[in-house]
């Protein structure tokens, strides 16, 4: 990948942008001049509208430097307008905690990013705060409740909800709360996680409006009585100042590329972690508005993609018309044993080496019964050999793979991406193959992704989590979509192993009830809710220039 070969044309008003979408002024609540919220007004009334089609863009297995999903989500959005089409771009808000921490800017890369970056990296319209306020709302209200008598009889050991914050902070994941004497309440355990993996970040990002907000925010089970009766956030009436606290959030973010596609840019749940796409609200409001909607799922398509078929398509009532995998040489190289350092050698052979987890990933798209186009995010290394190797691989494959040069020559880089995206796309979306039925019971749900998507010979379930699945069952809960939270570089639970595994065991370490999203979390292996700062976290080398320019954030 090179540097940008021209400047990016200044920011357009927000007014112009918007308006390539009919989206007018007065829907607008404007954050400055480059940046927006959708009134709930103008939403509701585009209820009749016929819907564009959607593109999901996912990728196959990532390294830890990342493969350039957004960068090509946002190219791809910008192509599609370049050729003609009136095209929008629906990507998830940045957590500060990646910001941060490993990966630095989460708005794409080049010229293709949406913009303004140093905005959206960091505190944008405020939509994060807000969710880490009501949910930590919820956890003092929890923790009031008790100390004035605790009326719904809550269990302190029992107590499930915790608190969060938008960072990495590792010395947090396990804490005692209320020490001190008796003015500060009863001593317990208690940790937090991060916002990204705040269940109230599911919520926001699963709500389809304000009334089905405070509906689920009041369905948040907090813990359970002596009894193993579940307490809810509407018992404890947190839920109404909870929606408050979100109101204004929850309207879509309108910004625009760095070639002046419109887009949302609207919650952020992690896919290793959470379900890992953006808001229900933004992505059903850029259908009206737009032919062609282009939207990612976090980490590859085992992880987010999977949940987005699973869960966000399952609650929006929405179908991708195509799927675009994002693969790089790098990354195949990689997969095929390649040191890091060495990827950067031509070296065709070990791209073909490699194919085994791209095959994978597009295997499992396919068997949802969706179309499928590779893209080649092409780098300054890449060789030409290696590019050929590459498409001719896919195209045994059954699928075309197109390089792309977006990140430095802008849309006409990806031009080609965006014709042979039109020309697969079909009238009418394809209904979905699921993978499991909602009614098959929890632990079912949890292998079938393990062994159709992960290629896994079993899952291994502790006595302990099995009583929570029975416990869960019983309660009514069975009838819901899961969610595996587990490393994002691997088929297994093992981030080191690479490639395409298979017949391994995915071990399920904890199980959590996400009631008002609606889902339940399977945590598997050693994944972290919280995770840490690397030992040279991106934080180190972002700083204000004398004049005022945030700079080291890529």
């Amino acid at each position: 990948m090179k540097k940008p070969t021209s400047a990016v044309a200044p920011l357009k008003a927000i007014e112009e942008i918007a308006a390539k979408v009919d989206v007018p002024a007065g829907a607008l609540f404007r954050y400055g001049n480059h940046k927006a919220k959708v009134s709930f007004d103008f939403i509701n009334s585009l209820s009749r509208k016929q819907n564009g089609k959607l593109i999901l863009v996912t990728a196959m297995t990532p390294t830890k430097f990342g493969e350039g999903k957004t960068t090509v989500t946002v190219g791809l959005g910008d192509a599609l307008s370049y050729i003609g089409k009136k095209s929008m771009i629906c990507v998830r808000e940045p957590s500060l905690g990646p910001v941060f921490g490993m990966k630095g800017g989460g708005t794409g890369g080049g010229r293709a990013q949406v913009a303004p970056p140093d905005d959206i990296n960091l505190h944008f319209n405020g939509d994060l705060h807000a969710i880490t306020a009501a949910h930590n709302l919820l956890a003092a209200m929890i923790d009031n409740h008790i100390y004035w008598g605790n009326k719904s009889g809550l269990d302190l050991r029992r107590v499930s909800w915790g608190r969060v914050m938008d960072a990495n902070d590792r010395a947090l994941r396990d804490i005692v709360l209320s020490l001190g004497g008796v003015a500060n309440g009863y001593p317990r355990s208690g940790g937090f996680d991060i916002t990204a993996a705040s269940e109230v970040m599911a919520i926001f990002c699963l709500a389809a409006d304000l009334k089905d907000l405070r509906r689920r925010l009041g369905n948040i089970v907090l813990g359970e009585t002596r009894g193993r009766e579940m307490v809810t956030a509407r018992d404890i009436k947190a839920d109404g100042a909870m929606t408050a606290l979100l109101k204004d959030a929850l309207q879509p973010n309108i910004v625009q590329s760095f070639e002046g596609t419109p887009a949302f840019v609207h919650g952020g749940p992690f896919a290793n972690i959470a379900h890992g796409c953006n808001s229900v609200l933004a992505t059903r409001t850029a259908l009206k508005l737009a032919d062609y909607v282009v939207t990612e799922a976090g980490f590859g398509a085992d992880l987010g993609a999977e949940k987005f078929l699973h869960i966000k398509c399952r609650t929006a009532g929405i179908e991708p018309s195509a799927v675009v995998i994002v693969s790089t040489i790098r990354a195949l190289k990689f997969h095929a044993g390649v040191t890091l350092a060495d990827t950067t050698k031509n070296d065709p052979k070990a791209v073909v080496k490699g194919m085994p987890n791209l095959a994978r990933q597009i295997e499992n798209m396919k068997s949802f019964g969706l179309k499928v186009v590779v893209a080649i995010n092409r780098f300054a290394d890449d060789s030409d050999a290696e590019i050929a190797t590459l498409v001719r691989e896919c195209k045994k494959l059954g699928v075309t793979a197109v390089p792309c040069t977006h990140f430095s020559d802008g849309a006409p880089g990806a031009a080609d991406l965006a014709h042979e995206v039109v020309k697969t796309v079909t009238a009418k979306p394809p209904k979905l193959k699921f993978k499991y039925d909602l009614k098959a019971p929890l632990e079912d749900k949890v292998r079938a992704v393990a062994q159709k998507i992960y290629r896994a010979k079993d899952i291994s379930v502790p006595d302990p989590v099995k009583r929570r699945f029975a416990d869960l069952q019983k309660a009514g809960w069975g009838n819901v979509p899961v969610c595996i939270a587990k490393t994002q570089y691997s088929f297994t639970v093992d981030p080191n192993a690479l490639g395409a595994p298979s017949g391994h065991i995915i071990p399920v370490r904890e199980v959590r009830l996400s009631a008002g999203a609606g889902f339940v979390v399977a945590v598997c292996g050693d994944m972290m809710t919280m995770p840490g700062l690397p030992s040279v976290p991106a934080a180190e080398h972002i700083e204000v220039d004398a004049k005022g320019n945030i700079v080291g954030m890529s």
